[in-house]
């Protein structure tokens, strides 16, 4: 008889060594719970717009159910071009700067892997996305953290990231709107970082998924400051903005040697996105700006209610001007980050995100979606403030 094995033995260092989800973790929590009120899911709460299901059940019906090129659909290209020149007068060339991938979180991974080299320094600035570290250390390279803060609207300073460059340093991650905080950068700001860039000959990978959900102000690309066209890769999305989070759909934007090797990584991984997300996207695209206009007047209405809500309870919040995150600080409570979201959850049956989950800047704050109802806002708040009364107690 054979001798066993123990499987663990084969599971690689890099991935041992890769800490679970802690968004996830609470899903868990809750799952088989009654009474739960969520401000945990970072995904819409609307159904994605009828007319982009539509064109995805009639692309079904017609038998469009193929494989598409590995850059994604022609069409798909040829619009994504057209919009970005129309916003912001950006010109990419939808045959050799534009991948089309699945979901964002798919362009991230092939970014890095298309861009580190083991034992590349990347700048991670956070508070962050729970996947940017880890998808660092899985491509062999060394995250290098610079925290934001509150003061600072969670807006990166030159002075901040000048100290964390040095010869090793290779790219940096940025996410603006930023997902927790909904923190917006203006072009002002971006220009010391831009200056940083050229000085040191760096390159940026720029997270732009909540382009659209902006309040007050108009997004600022990364990629169309002077000279950053060619030192970036944009990374964007079809689920925030219109909805599509199931659909699965992605893109990136860059330079063509850039894509290209994201491109090389994407067609021995997924081969192509599929063709009716994509087909969807082209219609969402075409004729989805007044659904997504109206999806983001209801996230500020949103907005208003949840801020308003959390300083009169005593929490005090900054006032996000992007994505559909509030970020109330819970420090003076007495609580940790962890401490306040478990109790919350065991004793008020309301969902929240600690925000040391998206790294050590996030320590003393809770990461709360909007991306909910106004009953169930309204409602979370009430039981909120019921808790934190219970505290001073």
């Amino acid at each position: 008889m054979r001798s066993p094995c123990d499987p663990s033995k084969f599971v690689a260092e890099s991935v041992k060594n890769i800490p679970p989800s802690g968004i996830r973790r609470f899903f868990d929590l809750v799952s088989g719970l009654e009474d739960i009120i969520s401000l945990g899911v970072g995904e819409p709460d609307f159904i994605t717009p009828w007319h982009i299901r539509e064109m995805c059940i009639h692309s079904l019906e017609k038998g469009q159910t193929s494989y598409t090129s590995n850059y994604g659909l022609p069409e798909l290209r040829d619009e994504l071009t057209r919009t970005y020149y129309r916003r912001y007068g950006l010109d990419y060339d939808p045959s050799s700067e534009i991948l089309v991938t699945t979901g964002v979180s798919e362009a991230l991974d092939i970014a890095i892997r298309a861009v580190v080299n083991p034992g590349d320094e990347v700048i991670v600035v956070q508070p962050s996305y729970v996947a940017y570290v880890p998808s660092v250390v899985l491509a062999g390279g060394k995250p290098v953290i610079v925290s934001t803060y509150v003061d600072d609207n969670f807006s990166l300073t030159a002075e901040a990231l000048k100290p964390a460059i040095t010869n090793k340093t290779k790219a940096i991650i940025l996410n603006f709107p930023n997902n927790p905080t909904g923190a917006i950068m203006t072009q002002e700001e971006f220009e010391g970082i831009a200056d940083l860039v050229v000085e040191n000959n760096l390159f940026v990978i720029s997270d732009e998924v909540y382009e659209c959900l902006t309040y007050g102000s108009k997004h600022v690309p990364f990629s169309s400051l002077d000279g950053m066209k060619e030192r970036t890769v944009m990374l964007n999305g079809f689920s925030k903005a219109y909805a599509m989070t199931g659909l699965r759909l992605g893109f990136a934007m860059g330079a063509p040697e850039i894509i290209h090797s994201m491109m090389m990584i994407h067609q021995y991984s997924m081969l192509c996105a599929p063709i009716t997300a994509q087909l969807g996207a082209i219609e969402a695209l075409r004729n989805g700006k007044e659904e997504m206009e109206r999806m983001v007047r209801e996230y500020d209405r949103r907005r208003h209610l949840i801020v308003r809500g959390f300083n009169r309870i005593g929490l005090e919040c900054y006032n996000p001007k992007g994505a559909f995150y509030a970020f109330p600080y819970i420090g003076n409570t007495g609580l940790s980050s962890s401490e306040f979201a478990e109790r919350l959850l065991d004793e008020k049956k309301v969902v929240t995100i600690p925000g040391d989950v998206f790294g050590d800047a996030g320590e003393g704050f809770l990461r709360c979606a909007y991306a909910a109802s106004v009953d169930d806002i309204r409602k979370a708040v009430e039981r909120m403030g019921n808790f934190v009364d219970g505290l001073k107690q």
